[in-house]
């Protein structure tokens, strides 16, 4: 039973991975750029829903939606004031601002907030686990939530994509950025449209993040991001379900690592995967190697 507990949480974590993975997937495949500010966003998301329910007394859920149309506009200026300035320039550009984007807004949260970690306040708090097999096995609320999540969010991002309008230009602009802009798509809005939906995204991760692993403080995105982000190049960097199953594999390998290894041992161990893999194959697991005509 301990091997089926072990593997329902690497499930779960891997699921904020690939909710996280899935906005930097989107953001690179669609504008070619690395939002190295994304981890930061979904700490801003926690803080905002804490407020919200804390602070405000307002009902969790309502503080989800208010932290996702909060991080929604925040994707929107970011991506506005910091990234289109840049387009065209080389990626080292974009990087460095990039990274600057995430220490201001850490050090915004923590001008705001202070240093000191704030416990967050569950979505299911007050829900009791499920029990299994005579109760040797228990099952969270977080955990059943966080996997069906994303699920739903990996389908509907698909059905988007791949069946709307604003998704077919999306699609197009990622396929070749001055062709759309010649058949008359709004090339600025489409990358908009991604940022907005990436960050939105990162509040409902970082909501379920801190659901399960309630302490919250200005760093709390920063090591998650990074994991996210390499779940989306594991998975196959712009491929969405590429990203799904990166963020569910890292997850499991991070969670059986720190029972069977060592928990110091554990973010090593996922890294030195993540190498392997792209040694063998290097545009990830689901990704397409794309010839460049010179």
């Amino acid at each position: 039973m301990k091997l089926l507990t072990n593997l329902i949480s690497g499930l779960s974590l891997g699921s904020v991975y690939a909710i996280i993975a899935l906005g930097y997937t989107m953001v690179y495949g669609i504008s070619k750029m690395l939002n190295f500010a994304h981890g930061d966003v979904i700490m801003i998301g926690g803080y905002m829903s804490f407020v919200m329910s804390v602070y405000l007394g307002m009902n969790a859920w309502l503080a989800l939606l208010i932290a996702m149309f909060v991080c929604t506009c925040l994707g929107i200026l970011i991506e506005r004031l910091a990234y289109r300035p840049l387009r065209g320039t080389g990626s080292l550009a974009v990087l460095i601002t990039a990274i600057g984007v995430s220490y201001f807004l850490q050090n915004v949260a923590l001008l705001i907030w202070g240093a000191n970690p704030k416990m967050f306040t569950s979505l299911f708090e007050g829900v009791q686990p499920i029990r299994l097999a005579g109760g040797s096995l228990t099952v969270t609320a977080e955990s059943l939530f966080t996997i069906a999540a994303n699920i739903i969010v990996m389908i509907v991002l698909t059905l988007f994509v791949n069946k709307t309008k604003a998704g077919k230009a999306m699609r197009a602009v990622s396929e070749d950025n001055g062709a759309a802009q010649l058949m008359g798509i709004n090339v600025n809005q489409s990358i908009s449209l991604t940022f907005a939906i990436g960050s939105g995204l990162a509040a409902v991760a970082g909501v379920l993040m801190c659901s399960a692993y309630p302490v919250l403080t200005p760093t709390t995105g920063a090591m998650p991001g990074i994991k996210a982000f390499t779940a989306a190049v594991f998975g196959g960097i712009g491929s969405i379900p590429g990203a799904m199953i990166g963020g569910l594999i890292l997850g499991i390998i991070e969670i059986f690592a720190r029972a069977y290894v060592s928990t110091e041992l554990a973010d090593a161990i996922v890294f030195a995967c993540l190498i392997i893999v792209l040694l063998v194959k290097p545009t990830g697991l689901l990704g397409k190697k794309i010839s460049e005509k010179v």
